[in-house]
């Protein structure tokens, strides 16, 4: 493929979406972006890196950075610059925005399909499967019981959505909103990958 591809990934905790993300990014040569934008946003913003994880895809992050110790000097300090929630979501869509024009790009999350929603050659995918599956995965991944795992599940879908919805102004995990939704229990992650390279090869021309 001649010209840069961005592949933006939504995703149901446990439907391994992240190791979708790897595997595409791999297969077309293309930097991978999930947990790694944030040190992106930080290098970009000047700003510790610590800061942007506590706003990871939280709309709590304003509540829970006052109570941080030496995020900055100050509370003081953080006001004056006139620094808030909406300042660090820009901070990330800019260095999402800066990614996407250097080369192809795999972003997992974090608004990208709507920070992204004027760029070209750009395939939107949204990754689920069934609860039972991704409890089984949750549970694995955290070594707990099932309603652990189904508790795990349900508030951090809570809080992506509400993030998601609170910044792009539309619905999580909606198929009108992505070009393609997939169910990774029917294949598996490496079929389902290349399913959806397939997809984006022929979608991008």
């Amino acid at each position: 493929m001649n010209s840069p591809v961005i592949i933006n990934i939504g995703r149901q905790l446990g439907s391994g979406g992240h190791d979708i993300g790897r595997m595409l990014a791999t297969d077309f040569d293309a930097k991978y972006y999930d947990r790694e934008l944030l040190n992106l946003a930080a290098r970009e913003s000047g700003l510790s890196e610590r800061v942007f994880e506590q706003n990871d895809e939280h709309r709590s992050f304003l509540r829970t950075f006052l109570h941080m110790p030496n995020a900055f000097s100050t509370v003081t300090d953080y006001s004056r610059q006139g620094f808030g929630q909406d300042t660090f979501f820009q901070f990330q869509s800019d260095a999402i925005r800066k990614a996407a024009q250097e080369g192809s790009c795999v972003f997992v999350g974090r608004c990208a399909d709507y920070v992204l929603r004027d760029m070209p050659n750009k395939v939107n995918v949204f990754i689920t499967a069934p609860l039972d599956y991704r409890i089984e995965q949750i549970a694995a991944k955290h070594q707990c019981d099932y309603d652990a795992a189904r508790k795990i599940i349900e508030q951090g879908e809570s809080r992506r959505a509400s993030y998601y919805t609170y910044y792009t102004g539309k619905k999580w995990g909606v198929a009108e909103n992505y070009d393609l939704c997939v169910d990774s229990s029917v294949l598996g992650l490496q079929l389902t990958e290349q399913f959806i390279a397939q997809f984006v090869r022929a979608a991008i021309k």
